[in-house]
């Protein structure tokens, strides 16, 4: 044994230890602990331990569940895709059209210098009946009365976490092209590709793992979050994990939170998947 940790791997298993130790406790335990409870059953106030496949039937056979989730993972997907189109411009910009590099990136962090509800609850006054957005409209004299359907729908929820996770796309991004060889641009140039034909032929390619990286950075965390659902989305904008909040809050119902939650981890790992492999296809097909 002392043998084995003088060597190259021995050492990286020695130093590697804590962390593993520490990802086990925080992640892999919890995540022991869901599976379990989802093979138990609620009973008024106790629960069940017989083991059953009751909860994934409910979870598989509920229309509710399956709304939701379709609705949580097309929430993400326009979030996910409004976020990465409006990011990309301003990735550029700060790659290749500025040298104050480093303050546009201070601007960009900015947002996370207030809390995440706090910039919740501000979309939420932009956004209501009686709101900055109506307020303005009507002084101007484009409308007569608020809009109602500003807020409280699946609109104010894409909008508000676009924003709250705009700079979880711009980062990436802004890696990948500022990892670009500019002599591969200058190249491409001498060879008689347009500004256009150089950007969809070089710049957009090697730019493509810092796309996939940004979209899965927001698409993942965005399917799972209730807070703002809870706030800005009212009826028509709850997502499954407002359902999941639900069954360990007031339902108190574990075992089937429990595996909604599992179910719920299951959909996002296939969608983000598939996105990977199509993504990563249709780069190459670029190239």
């Amino acid at each position: 044994m002392a043998g084995f940790l003088r060597t190259e791997a021995g050492k990286g298993l020695a130093l590697s230890a804590p962390a593993s130790l520490y990802v086990g406790l925080l992640v892999a335990a919890p995540l022991g602990i869901l599976v379990v409870y989802s093979f138990w059953t609620q009973t008024y106030v106790e629960i069940d331990r017989t083991l059953t496949w009751a909860n994934y039937l409910e979870a598989a056979t509920d229309p509710l569940v399956r709304h939701l989730m379709l609705r949580s993972i097309l929430i993400a997907g326009a979030v996910t895709a409004a976020t990465v189109a409006l990011a990309y411009p301003i990735a550029y910009f700060i790659a290749f059209r500025t040298r104050k590099k480093t303050l546009w990136l201070l601007l960009i962090t900015i947002p996370f210098w207030s809390s995440y509800l706090l910039r919740v609850f501000s979309w939420k006054l932009i956004l209501g009946f009686n709101g900055v957005m109506n307020s303005a409209l009507i002084s101007l004299g484009l409308i007569k009365e608020p809009l109602t359907f500003l807020l409280y729908n699946e609109f104010a929820v894409v909008l508000t976490l676009a924003h709250a996770w705009a700079p979880f796309a711009i980062l990436p991004i802004y890696v990948s092209l500022q990892k670009i060889d500019r002599s591969l641009l200058e190249a491409a140039t001498d060879l008689g590709c347009s500004k256009l034909e150089r950007f969809f032929r070089v710049t957009l390619p090697l730019t493509v793992p810092g796309i996939i990286a940004a979209s899965l950075i927001i698409f993942i965390p965005t399917v799972g979050d209730y807070v703002t659902p809870s706030l800005v989305g009212g009826s028509q904008g709850k997502m499954v994990a407002n359902l999941i909040q639900v069954q360990f809050g007031p339902a108190n119902n574990w075992p089937l939170g429990a595996t909604l939650s599992l179910v719920a981890m299951a959909s996002v790992g296939f969608v983000a998947v598939m996105f990977v492999i199509l993504a990563t296809a249709l780069g190459r097909r670029i190239r």
